[in-house]
């Protein structure tokens, strides 16, 4: 499937309902200018549409995927095994499940030469893929740069505000 109008990041759940936590990400990515890509693709019920996403994805002008996944959580992988793209794996905690610990362990375990950069679950997890995915693009872009840059010098300002407060 090709994009009307090209973007370097695509963020993939597994699922409607992980769009809940991973709205964190596509926020987070917006707040850097990043308009993604999204998509709900399953790894296990729509393989094949992963398959050619994963394929298509650097065609399309994809530069990073983030993909979200609880439970069993094999799209990250399923993806990272069809693209060299960078693929950053957010575990998903599922309703009585182990928390997303078992989300975690299917996204952190891959094979070598299949690398899934993984980050922590939930909303933290995916706010962090966000920043993860920008500073890889900022690697080739001044202006991601610049907006990074002032990102972790107001991350610091308001640490630094906080301590003040309670002093």
């Amino acid at each position: 499937m090709a994009f009307e109008k090209p973007t370097p990041v695509a963020v993939v759940v597994g699922s409607d309902s992980d769009m809940e936590v991973m709205t964190t990400c596509v926020r987070q990515l917006e707040q850097f200018g990043i308009k993604p890509a999204v998509r709900i693709i399953s790894a296990h019920r729509t393989p094949d549409i992963a398959a050619e996403f994963a394929h298509n994805a650097a065609k399309n002008g994809i530069k990073v995927i983030i993909a979200a996944a609880g439970m069993a959580a094999h799209l990250a992988g399923s993806l990272a095994g069809r693209t060299t793209l960078p693929i950053i794996g957010v575990p998903l905690a599922a309703k009585g499940a182990l928390d997303g610990i078992d989300a975690l362990l299917s996204t952190v375990q891959m094979p070598p030469g299949v690398p899934v950069a993984t980050v922590a679950i939930g909303k933290a997890g995916a706010k962090n893929a966000a920043v993860l995915a920008t500073q890889i693009l900022a690697l080739s872009d001044e202006a991601l740069a610049k907006k990074l840059a002032e990102f972790k010098e107001d991350q610091a300002r308001k640490v630094i505000e906080k301590d003040a407060s309670v002093q």
